[in-house]
């Protein structure tokens, strides 16, 4: 009976769109009351049915900037009764490429700027503002697939998550109770909004609360730092609160006075995707009053766990609780419960319905209905729980963003003149984890494999995030008697020195 219901997502956007909630670009000043969006969309989803079959079951990549044409396209998606694939702005036509195979898209709703990385098999809409009046026809169910996000893994190639509306109204309720979110927050948005943080986390919820959100369409200290005083709400990773902290010790005694009064004003800052370092926690307390609000979550399940809204219950170096909707269990090596350390495993009504087109990569993250995260976690004094690293060296995180060290090194390897690479992660006060591939170059070859041509032709095969930050040139690559890379050897070898 569940799976036959509307939408609840949709209903509650549609309902809310009512109320005084606006969508303002910070770079263009352009500003609409998400009513007129919301109606708009619906002009759109209207066409997109009418002039291009769009309906239920198909898969549509959005390749736009954030602002109000992404905004109005995804609304005209979900009412289309369509998912939307979501694909990162920066990528390189072959990453684009590989998102519409993969996800059998036939449609994509580009900017004009970014059309031309569109494969020509995909057919290309810009996105449109048409005037309200025309409906899209048939209902969305809660059932229906709603979003497809890709995220690497330890398989190499990003695979994609997907996500339900009903999925989706789970994940917005659950944060919107943790969090008190209302319409009378406005969020600053200044995510990327190809993964779970920037499209569902922040922007979904604050919409479906009813809240104003002013959004960039990349995040940069001096503006963040202006349009702070404007907000109640930020979500952030931390590389972002590393570079405004770094930020605020450039300003002039004013300016920086402004700026710790606006952090100071926040309703609530949060911060995930990736560890959030004590140092880093300290450093924004001295700005802001209160350590940002740690939670944590993956693609595949949502936000999961979340520090206390209460700063005085936050605690740093935790992850929080799991949220009402959500349970969790921690799974040592010998496969019984405890407090860990072991793998920490996750259901709910978030966690995705499948991966796409991958039967046995679903199957195999799942255990009894429980989603295996692959980190390693301990459940320490009143619940909170800790998390201790992955269980792979192969899943970095670095600004926030996930990346596969096998990916990389798929795409390294395709270079004429790299026999052998490795790519791993090293803690980074700024980036989480600083990706570095280990290079073994082709004999007579070395001087093509230095870093800066190494990563400019990187640069066009892969996401920005993606590539190496350093590139170290080696002889050889460190083995074990089976023949596998030891990892670990490499990061003990490029850790930089404590001090």
């Amino acid at each position: 009976m569940g799976d036959e219901r509307r939408s609840g997502l949709l209903t509650g956007l549609l309902g809310l769109a009512g109320e005084a909630a606006w969508i303002e670009e910070l770079e263009t000043g352009a500003r609409q009351p998400l009513s007129q969006l919301a109606a708009e969309a619906q002009a759109f989803a209207a066409e997109l049915q009418r002039a291009h079959g769009v309906g239920t079951a198909e898969r549509v990549l959005l390749l736009v900037p954030p602002g109000l044409d992404w905004v109005r396209s995804f609304l005209a998606l979900l009412l289309s009764g369509a998912a939307v694939v979501s694909a990162p702005i920066s990528a390189p036509a072959a990453e684009i490429a590989y998102l519409a195979e993969d996800s059998g898209a036939r449609l994509a709703i580009a900017a004009h700027e970014l059309g031309e990385l569109v494969p020509g098999s995909v057919r290309v809409v810009p996105p449109q503002r048409l005037a309200p009046g025309a409906r899209s026809e048939g209902e969305v169910l809660d059932r229906d697939d709603a979003l497809v996000l890709y995220t690497s893994g330890t398989t190499g190639k990003p695979k994609g998550a997907v996500l339900t509306h009903a999925n989706l109204a789970a994940q917005t309720a659950a944060l919107r109770e943790a969090w008190a979110l209302s319409p009378h927050d406005v969020l600053l948005h200044t995510l990327p909004l190809h993964h779970l943080h920037g499209v569902v986390v922040a922007l979904a919820t604050a919409l479906s609360a009813g809240a104003s959100v002013l959004m960039a369409r990349r995040f940069e200290p001096a503006r963040v730092a202006s349009s702070l005083p404007r907000a109640t709400v930020f979500m952030a990773v931390p590389t972002i609160y590393q570079r405004l902290v770094e930020h605020e010790a450039l300003l002039a005694d004013d300016e920086r006075g402004r700026l710790r009064a606006a952090a100071r004003a926040l309703r609530l800052a949060t911060s995930g995707s990736a560890a959030l370092p004590a140092s880093l926690a300290a450093r924004w307390r001295a700005l802001a009053g209160a350590i940002p609000l740690e939670r944590y979550g993956m693609t595949e399940i949502g936000i999961a766990l979340s520090n206390p809204l209460e700063a005085s219950r936050r605690r740093p170096g935790s992850v929080g609780l799991p949220l009402p909707t959500v349970e969790i269990r921690i799974l040592g090596d010998d496969g019984l419960e405890s407090d860990g350390p072991g793998e920490l495993q996750v259901r709910g009504p978030s966690v995705m319905s499948r991966y796409l087109g991958r039967e046995d990569a679903t199957r195999s993250s799942f255990r009894d209905g429980w989603f295996l995260t692959g980190d390693i976690a301990v459940r320490e004094a009143g619940g909170f729980v800790r998390l201790l690293g992955r269980s792979s060296s192969d899943i970095l995180k670095t600004g926030g963003e996930k990346v596969s060290a096998l990916e990389v090194e798929e795409v390294l390897r395709e270079h004429d003149a790299i026999a052998e690479v490795a790519v791993v992660g090293v803690p980074d006060d700024t980036w989480g984890d600083r990706v570095i591939a280990v290079v073994v170059p082709r004999p007579g070859r070395a001087s093509e494999c230095a870093e800066e041509p190494l990563r400019a032709w990187a640069k066009a095969r892969l996401s920005p995030y993606k590539v190496p930050k350093q590139v170290v040139v080696v002889e050889a690559l460190p083995r074990n008697a089976m023949g596998k890379v030891l990892k670990s050897e490499l990061i003990r070898a490029l850790k930089p020195p404590t001090r």
